[in-house]
């Protein structure tokens, strides 16, 4: 969350900035799903392909992330979220993901939780480094 309207606005620039070039494919390994024309979206969702040291649980390293998942609040309750999730996946999928994992919002639980994500027990930390 942005702390002040400066870095709310700072944010907001450097996401338009990074999703032009992914739009155009230049960004390999990211995907952005949505449902509905341009300029009046209903649904999308980010999918990002990561490549990570090898763990128990994912013995490749290939680790796909989704963020981003935001349905119109007009559009909620018709399945959407459902859709595009399932398209983030299928992609990531293609993509030789072995695991995925996402943040959520309690608003988002009873859907990830329904395409059989599982809380892993571990707690999400953050540092912001360019303050440090």
């Amino acid at each position: 969350m942005a702390r002040t309207p400066e870095e709310d606005q700072a944010w907001r620039r450097a996401y338009r900035a990074w999703l032009g070039p992914v739009l155009a494919g230049e960004l390999p390994g990211v995907r952005v799903g949505v449902i509905g024309p341009p300029r009046s979206l209903a649904a999308c969702a980010v999918a990002v392909l990561d490549h990570r040291a090898p763990t128990a649980h994912c013995p490749g390293g290939r680790v796909g992330w989704v963020q981003t998942v935001v349905v119109d609040p007009p559009a909620r309750g018709r399945g959407l979220g459902r859709a595009i999730m399932r398209d983030a996946l299928a992609w990531l999928r293609a993509e030789g993901a072995e695991t995925v994992a996402l943040q959520t919002t309690s608003d988002g639980t009873r859907l990830y939780r329904g395409l059989g994500f599982e809380p892993t027990g571990e707690d999400l930390l953050s540092l912001d480094l360019r303050g440090a």
